[in-house]
């Protein structure tokens, strides 16, 4: 396929499957030549049938990048192998798709950003929100004042997950690995998507936070939270307040609400949904995120690039925070319900799809909202220094 980019992906099960179909697809309309992939384990049949002819695996991303010569890399790897393989994909010439969370502390932002720098090349993200049409809808309501002065965001979520999801590998439900960080919890992981929307739709995505506040819990014997909140503050921005959890009766479809002066507005995420003050606004599909990178690799004057890693440094001081917090803290027997059996089984925290919602309307913690179990002292606040219990 001459004058396309030859595309492969690191990582073969999971979620990178998904990016094994999206690059056939892509190869197969003759936008990209999927030349190969890369995993430590054994492949499965279904994902070496997604392969075209001559495309193969590789074991390590060094012998990938020289045998196979990508333009682009998909990055879809456990989040702890996600700075190591995207380093090494940088140094060897290729642009980037790494995948949420990108990377897991501010040295890991730092490094990237300068290798992408160092290097010329680009970094996406694997944000897929960042791609909804919805997204420039909003911003442009908010820059002609039809919600007023922003005085705060807010984003809730509330999902099942159940004890086959923490039993799926190695690192589900760990902060540590064999000495890595993992940080693998409810605002880092299943909701990142949550926290990282919220902080570009408060404008605030590239800066530092000026304080940040956390409360995690946890109802399983893990090392990670699966329900938690946190506040951000951001000098002359915003707060930002996001609660989420997995231990609902149901799945809750996650938004990000946008508190103004003189209105609000709603964004469903997951859906493209959209609502200004109380009026449903239709917006086009959403752009997906590879297809994006591959269009601004060929025209980058015409076609921005939607989830850049630049748009990635408060998400990183969240995960930075929650990796460095102090244990979550075990929410009581008395509000916890065992649903179902075996690996379906799953706890149900009283309320919480409640709970989550009411934190995000009031822009406060779940302790400032009166839950029963969110005591003040679970708190731990402070930016990129060593934590302390206050």
């Amino acid at each position: 396929m001459p004058g396309t980019a030859r595309l492969a992906v690191v990582g073969t099960s999971g979620f990178a499957f998904t990016y094994l179909q999206r690059a056939r697809y892509l190869h197969e309309e003759g936008h990209a030549e999927f030349v190969g992939a890369c995993d430590i384990r054994e492949p499965s049949a279904k994902a070496l049938g997604m392969l075209p002819r001559g495309a193969a695996v590789h074991r390590d991303v060094d012998t990938l990048m020289r045998v196979a010569r990508p333009d682009v890399v998909v990055v879809a790897t456990p989040p702890h192998a996600h700075r190591p393989v995207a380093a090494a994909v940088l140094a060897a010439g290729g642009d980037l798709l790494i995948e949420t969370p990108p990377v897991l502390d501010l040295a890991g932002y730092d490094e990237l950003t300068e290798l992408s720098a160092r290097f010329g090349r680009t970094c996406q993200t694997g944000f897929q929100s960042f791609g909804s049409a919805a997204l420039p809808l909003l911003a442009d309501a908010i820059a002609r004042g039809e919600i007023g002065a922003v005085t705060g965001v807010g984003a809730a979520g509330a999902w099942v997950r159940t004890d086959a999801y923490y039993a799926r590998n190695s690192w589900a439900g760990r902060r540590w690995l064999d000495g890595e960080a993992v940080v693998d919890g409810a605002l880092t992981n299943p909701f990142s998507h949550a926290v990282a929307t919220a902080l570009l739709v408060a404008g605030v995505a590239e800066r530092d936070p000026s304080d940040i506040a956390l409360e995690l819990f946890g109802t399983r014997d893990l090392e990670a939270d699966d329900t938690a909140c946190l506040r951000l503050e951001f000098d002359g921005g915003p707060d930002i307040v996001v609660a989420a959890s997995l231990c609902a009766e149901q799945d809750h479809e996650p938004y990000v609400v946008v508190h103004g002066t003189e209105g609000r507005a709603k964004f469903w995420y997951k859906t493209h949904r959209l609502e200004i003050n109380d009026m449903r606004i239709t917006a086009a599909e959403p752009t997906d995120l590879l297809r994006n990178l591959l269009d601004h690799r060929a025209d980058p004057a015409t076609t921005p690039l939607l989830a850049p890693l630049t748009s990635t440094r408060a998400f990183a001081s969240v995960v930075q925070a929650v990796r460095d917090a102090p244990e979550p803290a075990p929410i009581p027997d008395g509000w916890i319900r065992s649903v179902g059996d075996g690996p379906g089984r799953h706890p149900v925290v009283r309320g919480i799809g409640e709970e989550v919602a009411v934190a995000a309307e009031r822009l406060a913690l779940f302790s400032e909202i009166g839950v029963p179990w969110a005591s003040p002292a679970r708190w731990w606040r402070g930016v990129h220094r060593t934590p302390v219990k206050p």
